[in-house]
Parts: structure tokens; C-alpha cells; sequence
């Protein structure tokens, strides 16, 4: 599975999670970085990209359009981006199930464990 990260997530999450998720690139390297949301959109569904994003406008434009492509919104308050690649890479397998059903256009993810205080 091949993901796509929005322009909320740091570009660095490509290299650092290329042995897990080959194939993957941010929307910076696409030019993609200022274009709207529909339109990356559209690109991932043309590409056969899974969109990452803490943007919840994805998560309205899969429960609107459906898939492909499909978004994986991350709901993890202020993580940095060592938090956002391990929470990805301890569910690659929860992701790469996803990846594989023909009707949810949406998977959130949050922390996997509680945080102190």
C-alpha cells in the first residue's frame, strides 16, 4: 500500500517509513502541496494512493465520494512526527487490511496508548 501524506505531515515520514510503506510520497514532491483537497483527491484515487492527513476535510470527502482513494485521518492532538510514524508503523497491519476492503473510504487513527496526566 502506497500513502500519500498531506501537507500537514511532515515530508521526512516518507523516508522514515519507506520499508514499511513503499512507494509512498508526500504532496510536496507531487506539487501537490497547495492544491485544494478535491484535487488531491483526485490525484490519490488516480494513483492508487492512500491519503494521510490530520486534515478532517478528508474525512468528509470519503464519507462524500467514497472511495478510491481511500484517507487514513489522524486524530493525535499535537504528536510530533516521531509519534505520527510510529502510530503508523504499529498499525501497518490494521492499515494494509484497509487497504483491502472494497467500501470504507475512511480509517481514524489515534494514540495507542494513554498519555500521562
Amino acid at each position: 500500500m502506497k500513502l500519500l501524506f498531506d501537507q500537514n505531515l511532515s515530508r521526512h515520514l516518507v523516508a522514515r517509513l519507506s520499508d514499511v510503506f513503499p512507494n509512498s510520497t508526500h504532496v510536496l514532491a507531487l506539487a501537490l502541496d497547495t492544491a485544494a483537497d478535491n484535487e488531491i483527491w483526485s490525484y490519490a484515487g488516480q494513483h492508487g494512493y492512500t491519503i494521510v492527513s490530520k486534515d478532517s476535510d478528508f474525512r468528509q470527502l470519503a464519507f462524500l465520494l467514497g472511495p478510491p482513494p481511500k484517507a487514513v485521518w489522524l486524530r493525535l492532538g499535537n504528536a510530533t512526527t516521531n509519534d505520527i510514524a510510529e502510530v503508523l508503523r504499529e498499525r501497518r497491519d490494521l492499515i494494509a487490511e484497509f487497504g483491502t476492503t472494497e467500501n470504507e473510504s475512511l480509517l481514524i487513527l489515534t494514540r495507542l496508548t494513554s498519555e500521562p496526566g
